[in-house]
Formats: structure tokens, sequence, C-alpha cells
């Protein structure tokens, strides 16, 4: 049993911490690049000196971090599903884009596959507003709605369709700056929304969205890049646990 634990340890903690460098490479070094890394690194540190640790730990340890590997793995998971069972009609009045980081004015791959996807509920919807939502964050020489403008109008998006809410610097701002330009343009409950983000999000993201008064929103999922889908869910259950508890 214990060649088989030390197996898992060193296999989860190099699957883990590979994942926090390439996401790091790929873009940023971000919180859930961070934690995995974290994660990963302590991970392969037990199993490589798995037989060492056996006299100075608990013996129950081995067993009680291959549940905890289990249950994780499996909270992240469900985030991911959850995330893709998207309830929209193709037909709201307004579409919001949540943000993600830039760096200096160049769209990351989460925020580039939330705007793809907003391209082709807007080629469906031709009728939809959008908002793009975002504020400026370190590292950021632009805010993320302005970047998210630019990028649409390159994808053929029409500027007089697009508004800009760049003050925002979390998912609850988001729908809460959002909500407040979208009342006061269109009238207190006088439109229907959806908004986009990655699928990892979708869970908390349409908490917030109720929590700030969005009770009827809809939303549509955008695809995670494979290198980033450990690091992303990591942050995001940490997240979602920090909610619950405060």
């Amino acid at each position: 049993m214990h060649t088989a634990l030390r197996i898992i340890f060193i296999t989860v903690g190099l699957a883990v911490s590979v994942s926090g460098v390439a996401s790091s490479l790929g873009f940023s070094f971000t919180l859930g690049t961070a934690l995995s890394l974290v994660v990963g690194i302590s991970l392969l540190l037990y199993g490589v000196f798995y037989k060492r640790l056996l006299s100075l730990l608990p013996k129950w340890l081995p067993l009680a971090v291959c549940a905890l590997i289990a249950l994780v793995a499996l909270l992240v998971a469900a985030l991911y599903i959850c995330g893709t069972n998207d309830n929209s009609d193709n037909k709201e009045d307004v579409l919001i884009v949540l943000g993600a980081g830039i760096k200096g004015s160049e769209v990351g791959s989460s925020l580039k596959s939330r705007l793809d996807t907003a391209i082709e509920y807007c080629n469906i919807n031709k009728q939809a507003l959008v908002v793009v939502s975002g504020g400026q964050g370190r590292g950021e020489d632009i805010s993320e709605a302005l970047a998210m403008e630019r990028y649409l109008v390159e994808g053929g998006i029409a500027p007089e369709r697009i508004i800009k809410e760049d003050r925002s610097t979390s998912t609850y701002e988001n729908f809460k700056f959002s909500k407040a330009i979208l009342d006061e343009k269109l009238g207190i409950g006088n439109y229907r929304a959806v908004f986009i983000t990655n699928s990892f999000h979708i869970f908390r993201a349409e908490s917030l969205a109720k929590e700030c008064g969005l009770e009827n929103i809809t939303h549509i999922h955008a695809s995670t890049q494979i290198h980033t889908v450990i690091p992303n869910g990591l942050r995001e259950l940490l997240a979602v646990v920090s909610q619950v508890i405060f």
C-alpha cells in the first residue's frame, strides 16, 4: 500500500506542479498558479521522501492526504461540470462579459475565450447590448473593459453596441456596477441579461449576480485552456469556500 500511496503523491504532485508552471509561463503568475505550485511541490516532496517521513508523521496522514486530494478533485470537477450547463435562449437584451486579467493591454487566454464566446453570441443575437466589465489592476496599462472593447470591435462588433464598465475590481463589483449602468440606461427590471465567464467561474458568478439583484440572469460558459484547468479550479474552489465561510 505504501508504494501505491507514494506513486499517487509523486504523480499528482508532478501533474499539479507542471500545470502551475505552464500556466504562469503562458500568461501571468496568479493566485491559482501559486496554489498549484505550493500544493504540487508539497505533494511531490512528500512522495519523494515518503519512506523517511513515515516514521516522523502520524500513520493516518497518508490516507488522509489521499482522501483530501480526492475531495478537492471532486469539488473542482463539480465546478467545471456545473459551469457547462448553459441556460441562455440567445434572446436576452444585454450580454455582460466579466473581465479577467490582462498583461499591459494584452488579453489573456481566459478573457480571450470569454470574448470569443461573446462574439458568437452577438452574431446570433444581433440586437443585444454588450457590457464589458472590468477595471484596471496592477500590471495593466489600460482597464480590462477597454481591452475587451477593442477586442470585440476587432472581432466585428459595432462600437455602439458596447457599454464599458471600467471601475470594478471583483466579480461582485462587475455585477453591481453593470446593473447600476443598465438600470439607468434601460430602466430597473426593464431588461433580460446573460453573462459570460469561464466554466469554472459560473457557479460563484451566478450567486453573486443574484446577490446584486440580477435575479433572472442567465449564463453561457467559455472554454478553459487545458494547462490552466488545475490552477483556475483550485483558485475558484478557494474563492467559493471563502464566500461560504465569510
